[in-house]
């Protein structure tokens, strides 16, 4: 939580009070934003189990918190990928045609914004038809999806199809960011290597721009990856061959808010002027 909301404080008062509205400012703002949603979501849920609060959420708090935490997780993934296409696009050359669809503001990233929202939303509005309380019902015909909510099974087709649209989204968006976070590094070192000949390159422990920026593109889509497939392969693990193991599904508790409270501080670690503060 600390460290998103440096990175709303860091970016929301320039967007705000600056005079140029800057795409990445907005893309930043937007995934920090996402981020506390995640953590607030899956809180929730995982203080009032652990302080045996009961189900303070009710069947409405289960529906929304569920729903709004799927939601969020998706819109992750996607603003991440626009963030790594976007500075793609921004570091190609300028013959490229990828040129001509660099936004010049924050206002032409808002439509796709907005177009994740409602995507995600869609993909995810199953989930509120589902999801009920455990004293709502009868608990023992049901599959537990947290300790107080439960999901009411739902006919086949219905479930492979919104598993086939989620699958889609995060086969299509991570291949997109791997593109160009790889396209990006690529380009930078190749910039790196034209800059040789300068003096200040040469310097020990001094890191161009370049090589900074290149850093922190893979350091962010390494840190995606790993909370991502690691947070796919314990759930797969722990609802395939473990009914109720508290030790994985800690372990998958802190991979479901890995990603979103590490990659504040990624991206605070590589911003010069808050390292250096």
């Amino acid at each position: 939580m600390v460290g998103n909301i440096l990175i709303l404080g860091r970016r929301l008062y320039p967007f705000i009070m600056g005079p140029e509205r800057k795409p990445i400012d907005l893309l930043l703002i937007h995934l920090a934003f996402e981020n506390t949603i995640i953590i607030c979501t899956k809180g929730s849920r995982d203080v009032s189990t652990i302080l045996y609060l009961g189900n303070i959420l009710g069947t409405t708090g289960c529906k929304v918190v569920i729903y709004m935490g799927r939601v969020a997780r998706g819109l992750s993934i996607c603003t991440t990928c626009l963030l790594s296409v976007v500075q793609a696009i921004t570091i190609s050359p300028q013959t490229s045609p990828c040129r001509k669809l660099q936004p010049r503001s924050a206002w032409q990233v808002l439509p796709y914004l907005l177009l994740f929202w409602v995507f995600n939303a869609l993909v995810s509005s199953n989930l509120p038809l589902y999801i009920t309380t455990v004293q709502s019902s009868n608990s023992s015909a049901l599959r537990p999806y947290v300790k107080y909510c439960d999901m009411l099974p739902s006919g086949q087709i219905i479930k492979w199809l919104f598993l086939m649209l989620m699958a889609v989204r995060d086969i299509v968006f991570q291949g997109l960011m791997g593109w160009s976070s790889v396209y990006m590094a690529f380009r930078l070192c190749q910039h790196r290597k034209r800059v040789l000949h300068l003096h200040t390159s040469r310097l020990p422990g001094n890191a161009s721009p370049e090589t900074r920026a290149a850093r922190s593109i893979l350091m962010l889509m390494a840190c995606f990856l790993f909370f991502y497939w690691a947070d796919f392969l314990f759930s797969f693990y722990r609802g395939s061959f473990i009914s109720s193991n508290h030790t994985i599904y800690n372990i998958k508790i802190f991979l479901t808010f890995g990603y979103a409270s590490f990659s504040p501080l990624v991206l605070l670690s590589r911003d010069v002027r808050v390292a250096k503060c």
